[in-house]
């Protein structure tokens, strides 16, 4: 019994199993991962996931005693703005990986690779993070640092560290492209997570130089600018 909520919406369905449709049929491709945001980014109306929960709770109720007609093969979508339910009906992918093949030949996937988001462990190195207070007095002291913000536009324009460039992460090659791997660089985001991965890459692509600011904007705001506004 799937469900999801995004800020004013819900999703509800059931994937059955054999047969299909899957959770994979419905989603074949990941999102970008800097069009991510985590629930304290996005934020969601708490009621909504009381009312996703309910529905999810009354379909397994209903598959545990056999009786009604579960959401299998439809994607049940909830607006609590306009108070709107509506049943998109949805379908087997005839070459999905996840349901259309017995299940002892099912290929594990690297969900982390695939949905291309750093995996757990140690992350970055020690010289590739950096605090806001190191940050702040690398400034004052007059350091040459390039600081690079890869949030999107919408973001940017709420709050950002004065004297960054905006560099959203469907804009990084191209940046790499112009810019000298020999720069100290330092990624900033929101809470420096996704500007972690961008000086994975970046380090790759042989800037090793670059730096996450940990915690990111959100961090900067507590301990060295509280005039930044919140979102």
């Amino acid at each position: 019994v799937y469900g999801a909520i995004f800020r004013m919406e819900g999703q509800v369905s059931v994937f059955p199993g054999e047969g299909g449709p899957c959770y994979r049929c419905l989603f074949p491709e990941p999102p970008p991962p800097e069009r991510v945001l985590t629930c304290e980014e996005a934020g969601v109306l708490g009621i909504v996931p009381g009312t996703i929960g309910t529905i999810q709770a009354t379909e397994a109720i209903k598959l545990i005693l056999g009786i009604g007609t579960p959401l299998a093969g439809r994607l049940l979508v909830y607006d609590a703005l306009t108070m709107r339910f509506e049943t998109i009906a949805i379908s087997q992918d005839p070459d999905c990986p996840a349901c259309t093949v017995p299940p002892e030949k099912i290929e594990l996937t690297d969900y982390h690779g695939f949905c291309g988001v750093p995996t757990e462990g140690p992350g970055l190195p020690e010289e590739a993070r950096i605090s806001p207070l190191e940050l702040k007095g690398l400034i004052d002291a007059g350091e040459r640092i390039r600081l690079i913000d890869v949030r999107q536009p919408s973001e940017w324009e709420i709050s950002h560290i004065e004297g960054t460039e905006l560099v959203p992460h469907d804009r990084l090659a191209e940046w790499m492209k112009d810019s000298d791997r020999g720069e100290r660089i330092v990624a900033i985001c929101k809470s420096g997570e996704r500007s972690a991965l961008v000086v994975s890459l970046l380090r790759e692509a042989g800037f090793e130089r670059a730096m996450n600011l940990e915690g990111g904007i959100d961090r900067w705001r507590d301990e060295v600018d509280p005039s930044l506004p919140d979102y």
